[in-house]
């Protein structure tokens, strides 16, 4: 094997592990994302619309979310619009680390921080603020989704006490 080769196995090897590693949530994880979340949403992701930002200088996505369930925050939407920097137009792409993906149709559950100077929505710390919530619907996945909904919500209502 070529040194170019072995390098480019060793990032694939680093990537699929951090992603790997990065996507399974802890306790204190679960905390700190629902204690410090404006909104947290589930439900499927209807649409994604990448955009320049004013000068042209950065894209930027807006993903809408139809609304089936509010955890944490009231609102009467039932569409929410989150901003994430990166996307598409054309044959220019931008792309950031540590920020999560979408799929259209894709079931999440999503922490959400209001960003008030720029009044848009943005994931919470990222990816970790992304939780897919998978296409397959055996009893022991939605089991599993029941048994997290109630773990944040558990953690927003110390919060409120």
């Amino acid at each position: 094997m070529k040194v170019k080769q072995i390098y480019k196995l060793f990032i694939l090897i680093v990537i699929a592990f951090y992603s790997t590693s990065s996507a399974q949530l802890d306790k204190s994880d679960i905390k700190n994302l629902s204690v410090g979340a404006d909104l947290i949403i589930t439900e499927k992701v209807t649409n994604q619309n990448s955009k320049w930002n004013a000068d042209k200088s950065r894209i930027f996505t807006d993903v809408t979310i139809t609304v089936k369930e509010y955890l944490k925050g009231i609102s009467r939407d039932d569409k929410i619009v989150i901003t994430l920097p990166g996307g598409e137009i054309g044959e220019v792409g931008e792309f950031y680390t540590h920020m999560p993906a979408f799929s259209d149709e894709e079931e999440v559950l999503v922490f959400i921080r209001r960003d008030d100077k720029e009044k848009v929505n943005k994931v919470f710390r990222g990816e970790s603020g992304k939780i897919s919530l998978g296409d397959e619907k055996s009893a022991g996945k939605i089991k599993q989704i029941e048994m997290l909904k109630e773990e944040i919500k558990s953690y927003i209502g110390k919060e409120n006490k």
